[in-house]
């Protein structure tokens, strides 16, 4: 694939890098979804199969259909704690689609996992944004050199989206910024 105006050059190793920080990312509240939906394991599955891509697996109808299926987990959680949760493991699966396109949306397939997650843990702790920061926090410095270079050949996250847009928003700048994070 060549790199012209509109596209990004994308190896399967940058989306598998993706996917792995993704679903690190998720993993960390899928109790919280599991908490509400003892007997659901659409989230699980999503994170599993996000997993699997990273680890080699293939990126097909299979990963595509966890994530989908985390999306309407989420539908049917009994919290929005929950509902975070279940959204962080859908971005978690739909991370290995990212497109190469060179457009601020994108970066949603990259980060997002991340600022669901950092929602989840927000919400759990009665909406504290301080929580949320410890979140994104940690969610840096899971982030390896790949996941941050892939990042930076995207335009940086647009705006709106409402609280996990803004969680985007400060961890694509966290990741961006050329102070080593500690």
């Amino acid at each position: 694939m060549t790199e012209d105006a509109g596209e990004i050059v994308l190896s399967k190793q940058d989306l598998r890098a993706v996917a792995a920080f993704a679903a690190a990312c998720a993993e960390t509240v899928l109790d919280v979804f599991e908490a509400d939906r003892p007997d659901d394991a659409r989230a699980r599955d999503a994170v599993r199969a996000a997993w699997e891509f990273a680890r080699g697996g293939e990126r097909g109808k299979a990963l595509r259909d966890t994530a989908w299926a985390a999306l309407k987990a989420a539908g049917s959680a009994g919290t929005a704690a929950a509902r975070e949760a279940a959204w962080a493991a859908m971005s978690a699966a739909g991370s290995a689609y990212l497109h190469p396109l060179a457009r601020p949306t994108q970066v949603k397939h990259i980060l997002g996992a991340g600022a669901h997650a950092a929602r989840a843990a927000e919400l759990v702790a009665g909406d504290d944004r301080a929580v949320g920061a410890e979140s994104l926090e940690r969610t840096a410095r899971r982030a390896t050199p790949v996941v941050v270079d892939v990042l930076r050949r995207f335009p940086v996250a647009p705006g709106g989206g409402g609280r996990v847009g803004e969680l985007i928003r400060v961890l694509d700048a966290e990741l961006r910024s050329p102070v080593p994070r500690t």
